[in-house]
């Protein structure tokens, strides 16, 4: 350091005094640590005995605690002895920049904290550390992090990131500190964005966590880079199934979706003898083996576990069952818990108020006495900020300004004749803490007008904390007019044209300027009116509750009187005395005894500000000394900072004191703080029984108060309670554990003329027990009377008429409630053990805010954070209170340090107060909201942290320790076919079976209506060849095919007759060609447009089976050609039609780094094939043969490929002509990806089989030109459209805010009918709603969008046409949804979920819901598989070496009983058919089939069945910075991924939020949240999200994560 060649108590006065300051300021955080060391070096320059280079300090603030800190920081011989302490203390007595805060200090309660963090060292805890990107820290000076891949040893070893990359894995340390080297773990997850990433993912196999007891290697062992990277190639995974390294890159971004099967599951592809190039993993859903486990991600994620599997404490005494209907609290009383045993408490009377014959009559009268006969007499001093006297106040002068005030607010305020202030208004009082002077002149001055001041804290700016609390608090005491000084008026935030600011939720003001040159001298004739004290108000004190709003406490004029009575007799204050007062005058005991009390016995004050005591923290030892004051009004925070600055001042004496008044004495924690500052300042003359500490309320005033005792007695006992018995509510003498002891101190005898009892906090006022903690409650003259204009809230507390055990009232007499938490104890002492603001009811145990912060304060070294800001609160979550701290950390705190000290204080928390922390967040310094003098403002944190405001630099979650009241899982029931089964017609178990059917498809037509509308004749045609050669012939010019552009311009268009030439061509060409035979597969390699159907129909021409496949995304070979190259093989593809682009792109240098080119089967350029005709058009055999194949890749990342038949796309497009009234009158507009599903149906078959134009709009235009689908629909006047949700959503976010361009440029929606969004999920209501809503204002009817629903073994199920009912929505209860049930609910009810139907159920379809485990049909509203029979069924999955048992299981599957002839093919989406009140064409009552979602995509999670997009529906709402959201699970832990919108600093505010939404709404406890950018979640083309792809990416540490939390 930087004094350690200079004795620093050998230095001047001045130079101690600087560097004192220094500590403070750092202390304090007005100064940053490197401000600090350069100022401190520069003051001690001159005195260094040789020059050396300033190091940074080392961690000093543990080993050099302040005064009478025993505390054993480090555990060693020479710090455990007390001795040794001693000799610290007096080596070092000034204040340094971390030591420990006396208020909340107790030698025997850090010994407790250090041995219960022993305890836990011996069980080693390995908290997985938080990973965070770089850019994400906060505040922290880069020298002081640990570097991101570095090792994480001590400062001398830590090696530089560029040196221990290569050679030392991340995971080293992880597991070493699994291992026992220390309870964090590494800083950073990825690479800043400078260094380039490494490409081989996966760690050594010998790095797989091992189980802990035997370490594979030793810590932070260097193993030889070769050795290292032959591990790799051992476990290196071919690139497909990884996935990209960096999913989307910059150029991709979310608009070129990819579709990636994740670890490329072929289904039907029989696993065994699966090529190479589909990696050997094994099915995604065979839960982790996808995925290198070695990752470092996966290696975290196993130390959670292994966190997670210790033994939690025994769960509460209560759980909940989550029952179908409502979570029913089953409490459960533990037979242990102790009870009150004493009898009941009688109410404890004060002595009684003596009556002196020369008490004034009225507070005012006092005044006037003094000022007329000791005109002279100093009342007042006031000190400078460097602690000097300003000015003195002498009775006289305060006495002729308040009266000159009085005239003045009566009488000269408004014009001549108009009084604007009557006796009885409001004012508010606002002047700050440093003008004591301009503040009593103006109180008083009130009181001699009658008029009733409201003193409150000067508003510095908009955003102070509790800012619009206060404007409550104006408005309901109905203030209109603020009195101040002239220098605060010019302080006072302005407009720019100099009006003093608006504040915010404050009424508008008349600010008056009350300095003497400004107040009119009263007549000669003028008397202010002193009544004699009445019942009426004399003044209003602020008060703020729990929940931060700010109230004023109405004190009448005999109640003001009654209690500087009281106080005197009590504190036997003498006439003539001197009285240092360092508290706020403005409120409280600063206003009671040094503003009210002073005056009524002539005490001569001296007021030292808040300011000062920053500045110099010993001015009020000395002004004691040198006014050789009586009494002094301190705070704990005062005695400790006296102490911190206390000098070896022989000359400093306190001897004069006869009372030292400790304001907050009732504070639990005070009793350390008086003990240490006596054990100081004993030696100048401070006599042990001067000490007294006192208990008020802004409500009951003064509650008790020490009286001084007598020199020589025995000072008070105190009590040492057991914590377990004070969190049950009892008084205990701890005896058992002394780890979890509090001692607390009396705070004297009840006031004189007070009745004193104790009733429970809670409930009716009921009287405790004698060993019973319960909230006091007074009856004196000398309390508030009401908060004032708030009547309702006022009877709870000013009017409580305390009862006994059976219920009736002990008197008449009404009681203050004080909001103090105490006992009586023998004597009839009074002790406080905390108040009803910090009380955290947790499962029905109290505990103590303060007793918290004391217990994280004990845990060393405190060079984290800032020790007097610290916020603990409660937050409601999942049925009960959660506990969270926040406090702020000390800006060269590494990342390791924080998070070390975050788990310890968890321990020590756990172990002392036996309740779980549920987050612990620090926050950059000076970000806490603060209160006026300097304390952290509870109820805005909270505020904060419950709106995501708060913006941490660290957070810890612990729900899965603190959150026991969970549902017990569900056990599932054994499956069977019971008796309740039993099928009666059409009746299961007493209700209809759940089954629908579309109308008939009808078969032959009238043949004159075929001629007249140009069909052509059903029976004739089995293939579509046929119609298109039909359609050729018959009408040639008849233009099928419209292609736009972003511009919206046609740029391409087909003819029947130009599609029929141009597929002949594709067929001679494919003819010609060796090696290519009828039957064979061909890919077709096209982006959306006419080239594909050509091609696609050149195929059948030929005799080909065509297999459509979304082309590369040029800019992002690497992730979209895999995908390509896996369908090329698994399809044994004969050859690939593409155009000239597209086959450049496959043989490029770029191909050849991802894929192996050399090995793609034959490409033909279709863009330049010469004009021929084959020499025969190809006719299958029979309608049974293939058609085309279907090949899709799944959210769960499964690439399916499915065989369609000419028999079944001939009914396909049959039936949709049917649903949709298509005729080659009709035009449609097609904004959907043509490569498979119902999108491929409509943009290549339909319009050759009904005849009708299909404007086709490529998906990937409208990210050029957004208004291109919606422009096209108005300008031809569109009928019946179809999109994807990707679209609906692109339009929805991009042009929602402009309806009004779009109506200027006359876009007209009016003409829609029917607009479907084709999917194959549920139908998302909330897009499709918002869309509805946002452009009905050009015209789209709210009834035009409705959905299609598909699956891979039927491409179209449902598709809402133009003549069925319109869709309906029902409400079904979320919870009833996770028990496989469905209960219908109203809208609106809580937990309901909204489900629209999924369309009309095509003609020729029939579906039955079916339970997936026993195969029998379920009854109507019931939740179960959906089976479809149809003649448009595919024919079965595409499979190379037959596993024909999965094929029979999903296409020719018969039910277990009912109808067991039947064949059904499942969807594998769950479901409920639901008969409505709507009838459908022929008049029969319409079944509407409602899809819930996938079972794939299903999370089994504690029993219970979840649907990802549910839990991602709730995140997205938790924060306005959460963009898209995905969940996973990982070894049954819940991932949330969550994309941030805002800034980097909201990134860890989303931790908490998601967790809390996903605890209340689902009752699941989130494992590990993740915050990554915008753009990361994979989306395919559908829009549907790509989990599976993204837990892939996660595990292999792919996404470089902005954060990554992983809750304990």
């Amino acid at each position: 350091m930087a004094e350690r060649g200079v004795d620093v108590s050998a230095l001047p006065q001045e130079v101690r005094e600087q560097l004192a300051e220094l500590d403070l300021e750092l202390s304090e955080g007005d100064i940053t640590q490197k401000g600090y060391e350069k100022k401190r070096a520069k003051v001690l320059a001159p005195y260094l005995t040789q020059t050396q280079n300033l190091a940074p300090p080392p961690a000093y603030d543990a080993q050099s605690p302040g005064p009478s800190s025993a505390s054993a920081p480090e555990p060693g011989p020479s710090n455990s002895s007390s001795s040794s302490s001693h000799h610290r203390r007096t080596r070092r007595p000034h204040r340094s920049s971390g030591t420990r805060d006396e208020r909340y200090r107790s030698d025997i309660h850090t010994e407790a904290v250090q041995a219960a963090l022993a305890k836990h060292k011996e069980e080693k805890m390995a908290l997985p550390m938080p990973t965070k990107r770089r850019s994400a820290y906060v505040q922290s000076p880069i020298d002081n992090c640990t570097p991101p891949d570095s090792s994480s040893s001590s400062d001398d070893e830590a090696v530089s990131s560029e040196s221990a990359g290569p050679q030392q894995s991340p995971d080293t340390w992880i597991n070493s500190s699994l291992h026992g080297s220390s309870t964090s773990s590494s800083a950073s997850s990825t690479l800043s964005h400078g260094e380039s990433r490494p490409t081989q993912a996966p760690q050594p196999q010998s790095q797989q966590v091992p189980p802990p007891p035997a370490p594979v290697h030793p810590p932070h062992s260097h193993s030889q880079p070769s050795a290292l990277a032959e591990a790799f190639t051992q476990t290196r995974i071919d690139p497909v199934g990884v996935g990209p390294p960096d999913m989307p890159s910059q150029a991709q971004a979310r608009g070129s979706r990819v579709d990636l099967p994740s670890n490329a599951v072929v289904r039907g592809m029989s696993r065994g003898q699966s090529r190479s190039s589909m990696m050997e993993t094994a099915d995604v859903r065979r839960v982790g083996r996808g995925v290198p486990v070695s990752s470092r991600v996966s290696t975290k994620i196993q130390q959670l576990l292994n966190t997670l599997k210790r033994p939690k404490r025994p769960p509460l005494s209560e759980f909940f069952m989550d029952d179908q209907e409502e979570i029913v609290e089953v409490p459960q009383a533990d037979p242990n818990t102790p009870k009150p045993e004493g009898r009941q408490i009688i109410p404890v009377k004060g002595e009684p108020l003596g009556v002196v014959s020369n008490w004034p009559p009225a507070l005012q009268a006092a005044l006037a006495r003094w000022g007329a006969t000791q005109g002279k007499s100093p009342a007042l001093t006031a000190l400078d900020i460097t602690g000097k006297p300003l000015y003195t106040l002498t009775y006289g002068k305060l006495w002729s300004r308040s009266v000159k005030l009085a005239y003045t607010l009566l009488n000269k305020l408004g014009t001549k004749n108009e009084q604007i202030l009557k006796p009885g208004d409001r004012v508010a009082l606002v002047y700050p803490n440093s003008d004591p002077g301009m503040f009593w002149v103006a109180f008083y001055g009130c009181l001699l007008a009658e008029v009733i001041p409201v003193p409150i804290e000067v508003p510095l700016s908009r955003k102070d904390a509790g800012s619009s609390q206060v404007g409550f608090l104006l408005g309901s005491c109905g203030v209109g007019l603020a009195l101040t000084s002239e220098i605060c008026l010019k302080g006072l935030p302005k407009t720019p044209i100099g009006e003093i600011l608006q504040f915010k939720g404050w009424p508008r003001l008349k600010w008056v300027v009350t300095d003497s040159k400004y107040l009119t001298k009263p007549s000669k004739d003028w008397q202010p009116h002193i009544p004699t004290a009445n019942t009426d108000t004399a003044y209003i004190e602020y008060k703020a509750s729990k929940e931060g709003t700010v109230m004023g406490v109405a004190v009448s004029k005999v109640a003001m009187l009654t209690h500087c009575q009281a106080l005197t007799q009590a504190c036997n204050y003498c006439e003539g005395e001197t009285l240092v007062n360092v508290l706020d005058f403005k409120k409280d005991m600063g206003l009671w005894h040094g503003v009210l009390t002073s005056i009524m016995n002539r005490i001569h004050t001296i007021s030292v500000p808040y300011a000062v005591m920053k500045a110099c923290p010993q001015s009020w030892v000395q002004r004691v000394h040198i006014h050789k004051a009586r009494v002094a009004l301190v705070k704990c925070r005062d005695l400790h900072w006296a102490m911190m600055a206390h000098r070896e001042q022989r000359d400093t004496s306190l001897a004069s004191l006869r009372m030292l008044i400790v304001a907050d004495g009732a504070n639990p924690w005070s009793v350390s703080s008086c003990d240490a500052f006596l054990n100081v300042f004993q030696a100048h003359g401070l006599k042990p029984e001067v000490i007294c500490p006192c208990a008020t309320s802004p409500e009951a005033m003064t509650v008790a108060i020490r009286r001084p005792g007598v020199a020589g007695a025995p000072l008070p006992a105190r009590a040492v309670l057991s914590m377990t018995g004070l969190s049950h509510g009892v008084i205990r003498v701890n005896t058992e554990d002394k780890n979890s002891a509090l001692t607390v101190q009396d705070v004297g005898h009840v006031m004189p003329g007070a009745l004193m009892c104790i009733v429970k906090p809670d409930g009716p006022p009921m009287l405790c027990k004698t060993d019973e903690i319960g909230e006091i409650v007074v009856n004196s003259r000398a309390g508030g009377t009401m908060y004032y204009g708030l009547s309702g809230v006022t009877k709870n507390t000013f009017e409580v008429i305390p009862v006994n055990a059976s219920g009736t009232p002990i008197g008449e007499i009404p009681f203050v409630r004080s909001g103090l938490l105490g006992f009586v104890g023998p004597g009839s002492l009074i002790f406080v053990v905390g108040k009803n603001e910090g009380l955290l009811m947790v499962s029905g145990r109290r505990h103590n805010a303060d007793d918290l912060v004391a217990t994280a304060l004990a845990v060393e070294p405190v060079k984290t954070v800032y020790r007097g800001r610290i916020a603990v609160f409660s937050v409601t979550v999942f049925y009960d209170e959660r506990i969270v701290i926040v406090a702020e950390q000390r800006p060269d705190a590494s990342e390791e340090d924080s998070f070390q000290w975050m788990s310890r204080v968890l321990q020590a928390i756990d172990s002392i107060h036996q309740v779980g922390l549920y987050c612990l967040a620090l926050v950059p310094a000076n970000t806490l909201p603060k209160t006026p003098l300097g304390g952290i403002h509870i109820s805005d944190t909270k505020q904060l942290f419950l709106e995501g405001a708060l913006h941490p630099c660290n957070i810890l979650m612990c729900p899965h320790t603190c959150v026991t009241n969970m549902p017990k899982p569900r056990q599932k029931q054994p499956v069977g076919v019971g008796p309740a089964s039993i099928m009666v017609g059409n009746l299961v178990a007493g209700k209809r079976i759940a089954q629908a059917a579309g109308r008939d498809l009808g078969l032959i037509e009238d043949q004159d209506l075929v001629r007249k509308l140009c069909m052509w004749p059903t029976m004739m045609h089995h293939f579509l060849t046929e119609a298109l050669q039909w359609r050729a012939q018959t009408d040639p010019d008849h233009t099928l095919y419209v292609l736009l552009n972003a511009k919206g311009v046609a740029v391409c268009t087909a003819t029947c007759v130009q599609l029929h030439k141009r597929a002949e061509k594709i067929a001679a060409a494919l003819m010609e060609r060796s090696g290519i035979n009828i039957g064979e597969n061909v890919v077709l390699l096209y982006p959306p447009g006419i080239d594909l159907i050509a091609a696609f129909y050149g195929c059948l021409y030929a005799g080909c089976i065509p297999v459509t496949v979304r082309p590369p995304h040029p800019q992002n070979l690497s992730a979209t050609l895999p995908t390509v190259r896996m369908i090329i093989d698994v399809s044994k593809a004969a050859c690939i039609l593409t155009t000239q682009v597209l086959t450049k792109i496959l043989r490029s240098k770029e191909a050849a780094a991802t894929v192996n080119i050399k090995t793609w089967p034959i490409i033909i350029d279709t863009d330049d094939l010469p004009r021929k005709r084959p020499p025969t058009i190809y006719k299958p055999p029979n309608a049974e043969m293939i058609a085309y194949m279907d090949f899709s890749v799944s959210t769960t990342g499964m690439l399916t490929g499915v065989k369609v038949s000419h028999a079944a796309v001939s009914v396909l497009c049959r039936s949709i002509k049917l649903q949709c009234e298509l005729y080659s009158s009709r035009q449609i507009a097609i904004c959907l990806d043509p490569y498979c599903g119902l999108g491929f149906v409509l943009w290549c078959l339909a319009s050759v089989y009904s005849g009708h134009q299909s404007i086709l709009i490529p998906p990937m235009e409208l990210e050029i030109s957004l208004t291109l689908w919606l422009g096209t629909l108005s300008q031809y006047r569109i009928r019946d459209t179809f999109c994807s949700y990707s679209v609906m959503e692109l339009c929805t976010k991009g042009l929602g805010g402009q309806t009004d361009i779009l109506k200027a440029r006359g876009v007209n929606l009016s003409c829609v009918r029917s607009c479907v969004v084709v999917a194959e999920e549920r139908p998302r209501l909330a897009l499709t709603h918002s869309f509805s809503k946002l452009f009905k204002d050009i015209g789209l009817s709210m009834r035009a969008v409705s959905t299609a629903f598909g699956s891979r073994v039927n491409l179209a199920i449902c598709l809402q046409g133009t003549t069925g009912p319109d869709p309906s929505t029902v409400y079904v209860d979320m919870k009833s949804l996770r028990h496989d049930r469905v209960r219908l609910v109203e809208r609106g009810a809580p937990q309901s979920l909204p489900l629209m139907e999924s369309g009309t159920i095509l003609p020729g379809v029939r579906v039955i819901i079916v339970n997936p485990e026993t195969r029998g049909p379920l009854g109507d509203s019931h939740l179960g598989e959906i089976w479809v029979n149809s003649p448009h069924n595919a024919t079965g999955y595409y499979t190379i070496y037959g596993e024909e048992n999965l094929q029979a299981d999903h296409f020719n599957t018969k039910l277990s009983f009912g109808d067991p002839q039947t064949l059904w093919a499942k969807t594998g989406y769950l479901g409920f058919v639901k008969r409505t009140e709507l009838t459908d064409s022929s008049g029969d009552r319409h079944d509407a089939l409602f899809v819930v979602g996938s079972l794939d995509e299903t999370l089994e999670l504690r029993g219970l069945r979840y649907h990802p997009i549910d839990i991602e529906t709730s995140v997205s709402r938790a924060h306005r910075s959460i963009g898209e959201s995905a969940v996973f699970t990982w070894t049954n832990l819940l991932v949330v991924v969550a994309e941030l919108c805002g800034s980097e600093q909201d990134a860890l505010d989303l931790v908490p939020l998601v967790t809390n939404v996903v605890l209340e709404e689902h009752h699941l406890i989130v494992g590990v949240v993740v915050i990554v950018d915008p753009g990361v979640i994979p989306i395919n083309s559908r829009g549907e999200k790509q989990r599976m792809h993204l837990r892939d990416s996660f595990l292999a540490d792919q996404l470089d994560p902005i954060y990554v939390a992983y809750n304990m």
